[in-house]
């Protein structure tokens, strides 16, 4: 079995340092808002999204430690669809401080408007006002930022150099 080139090795590491860090800080920031804002049973509420409410309900720490790893793994896909879409839209690394807030925006949408709906729990609204503020903007600050940042600083594209000269 032959081993990956070190370029290769190099690229691996650029994209798992990318969406782990975004992901891992995004996804620890915005659970820690989310425990702040709706209490430390919220990993509950979030497993109901897979086993649905009567199920979620009866705890435990399996089912909190579901709710946690279900939690990590959205931000870590959302951290991925970042860099993957960073491959073609270069601005989203060139910009991130603008491009990461729109992110945030986006992941809080569809979450809202998709992810929910489509779940166990069925959430379809109405929402509050101060709700959708609130989830806006943990979205924009807590997760789409930190991403971007990420993704920007670890995931730059590398060009190779070409060292040959040039000939008229």
């Amino acid at each position: 079995m032959a081993s990956a080139s070190p370029r290769k090795a190099s690229e691996i590491r650029r994209v798992v340092l990318a969406i782990g860090a975004g992901g891992l800080i995004a996804g620890t920031l915005d659970l820690g808002e989310t425990l702040v804002v709706f209490g430390a049973k919220f990993p509950l509420v979030i497993a109901a999204g897979l086993l649905g409410p009567q199920n979620a309900s009866r705890g435990g720490a399996a089912i909190y430690i579901l709710g946690v790893l279900m939690h990590f793994l959205i931000v870590l896909s959302a951290a991925a669809i970042y860099f993957a879409a960073s491959r073609r839209l270069h601005f989203l690394i060139e910009y991130p401080l603008i491009c990461g807030l729109f992110f945030g925006v986006a992941i809080d949408i569809v979450m809202r408007f998709i992810v929910l709906p489509l779940s166990a729990m069925h959430s379809m609204g109405p929402y509050k006002y101060h709700d959708l503020v609130v989830g806006l903007v943990a979205h924009m600050a807590l997760v789409g930022l930190p991403i971007s940042f990420s993704v920007q600083r670890f995931g730059r594209v590398t060009e190779p150099v070409d060292h040959q000269p040039v000939v008229n």
